[in-house]
């Protein structure tokens, strides 16, 4: 048989036990949904990186159109962006020739969602 002192001992100590085994499964819930967040912002970053090119080519295409047809309202639609166009070409007297390619200079960071 155990003593008194002996059993207290060992209540506390698996009372102890208990409460670190309740921490345990706390802490590894919250790091399991913590993990879940970091990986969907990193998903998220990488399709971005992967979409890059194809709105550089989108802006690209808008600013050429712009300056071959002198659409004002789509150099708004850039400036509102934060793309300034401009023709180098235009500047220098061209008469827009198909081989002119517009020049494009972003005022500031543009926000994509």
């Amino acid at each position: 048989m155990l003593k008194h002192s002996q059993y207290w001992v060992l209540s506390t100590l698996g009372a102890l036990c208990a409460l670190l085994v309740l921490v345990n499964i706390v802490l590894f819930t919250s790091n399991r949904a913590l993990q879940s967040e970091v990986n969907g912002r990193a998903q998220y970053i990488q399709q971005s990186v992967q979409l890059q090119n194809l709105y550089q080519q989108m802006v690209r295409a808008i600013a050429d159109l712009s300056v071959r047809n002198q659409d004002e309202q789509l150099k708004a639609v850039l400036a509102r962006q934060g793309i300034n166009v401009t023709a180098k070409a235009a500047a220098a007297g061209s008469t827009g020739a198909p081989g002119d390619k517009p020049a494009t200079r972003p005022r500031g960071e543009a926000h994509h969602e």
